[in-house]
């Protein structure tokens, strides 16, 4: 069995480590009580990965096409309420929500997609059909210009637009009055609720319970060097076509903005955000992006409870900015680290009461968790009064 870490500075997988061997790791002094509790529940539902998808690869490509489940997930196409959300002028977002039978009685979950992702991604109906089921109102959220948004916004997006995440919670909490929001985002979307959460710091508003991120790219430089690896070629290539994709679609409505000449030259990442995503989003260069968008040099800040998981294997979001001081050690933080499970993948073996998609459990099983505590929290405040 697989084993799972919940904390700590933790080293990346070496070649030699025997992956079922119990894990000793030292975990963060203060934590409060209560993630002390829900550490010790998550631990007992560790990763083990399916037995035809052990490595790195194998886990992200067979992540990614998430079939044979596409007809159960349909529910959450037809069943979900197109939002519109008010950004800054000329910029609104798109979200599909699904709302329980009074909401405002009811803990909601926004989810926040990857690189080139959209609200429809397999790992956001997913996650998002296990919520419902658990009493979440769910918000699958589209950022700038993803899920066929372009003309809701000139502008393009990027790994630290998490003010965009700030202006839809602060609609939910105050417009909706939903006083129970915890934020969950995957890669890029990972990176941006992470930073939310620690630009937000101490001065968190009391509506956000919780946030969770799955195979965050906490520091992007080291993302864009691990991407451009030769054994990385098909994810740069396929992020690389997506982009331009992108980028025409926005050309076509925005001529005037955006300069497709230089399109044909883009072959990394890092070239495309040197010239397309850092101008735009008002950076300097690439390196002044990475710099100033990545979520790392904030994960001491964070007071909220956070989870992460990130499995030690992903082949393309380096797994060692884990092992920073500045997120083992911060106590509101728990870490989920297991071996294996690829990017955003974490295929296992299905279980009772939970199918092969580990992540996206866990993902439930932690808010739910801290729902069921706030709850715990209050019955008790008021058995004392």
């Amino acid at each position: 069995m697989e084993t799972t870490t919940t904390a700590g500075t933790a080293p990346p997988l070496r070649a030699e480590e025997d992956p079922h061997k119990p894990d000793s790791r030292v975990r963060p002094q203060g934590r409060p009580p209560r993630l002390q509790d829900i550490a010790r529940a998550l631990e007992r539902r560790p990763f083990t990965p399916h037995r035809l998808f052990r490595g790195g690869h194998a886990q992200t490509l067979r992540g990614a096409l998430r079939w044979p489940r596409r007809l159960r997930m349909l529910r959450e196409y037809v069943s979900a309420e197109e939002r519109l959300f008010d950004i800054e002028p000329d910029v609104r977002l798109l979200a599909h929500c699904r709302w329980q039978t009074r909401r405002q009685e009811r803990p909601t979950i926004v989810l926040v997609h990857g690189l080139e992702g959209s609200s429809s991604s397999g790992y956001m109906l997913g996650t998002g059909r296990k919520a419902f089921r658990a009493g979440f109102n769910v918000v699958r959220l589209n950022v700038r210009n993803c899920g066929g948004t372009e003309s809701l916004t000139p502008t393009l997006y990027h790994s630290g637009m998490s003010g965009d995440i700030l202006r839809v919670f602060t609609e939910l909490s105050e417009r909706d009055r939903l006083p129970e929001i915890y934020l969950a985002g995957f890669s890029l979307g990972g990176n941006l609720v992470l930073k939310l959460a620690g630009e937000l710091g101490a001065d968190s508003p009391p509506a956000l319970a919780g946030v969770v991120a799955v195979s965050p790219s906490l520091d992007l430089s080291a993302c864009a060097d691990a991407i451009e690896r030769p054994q990385n070629r098909i994810y740069q290539w396929s992020f690389i076509r997506s982009l331009r994709r992108t980028l025409k679609r926005k050309h076509k409505l925005y001529p005037h903005l955006y300069d497709l000449s230089r399109l044909p030259e883009m072959r990394t990442i890092r070239q495309f955000d040197d010239f397309y995503t850092a101008p735009h989003g008002g950076f300097r260069d690439a390196a002044d992006y990475y710099a100033r968008s990545s979520a790392l040099a904030l994960a001491p800040r964070i007071r909220v409870p956070t989870l992460i998981i990130h499995a030690q294997d992903d082949p393309f979001t380096p797994f060692t900015p884990l092992s920073h001081a500045a997120v083992g050690d911060n106590p509101n933080v728990l870490l989920l680290t297991p071996p294996r499970g690829g990017h955003v993948a974490f295929v296992g073996s299905a279980r009772r009461g939970e199918d092969r998609f580990w992540a996206e459990n866990r993902v439930v099983q932690f808010c739910a968790l801290l729902s069921r505590g706030a709850a715990d929290d209050l019955h008790q405040r008021a058995q004392g009064q």
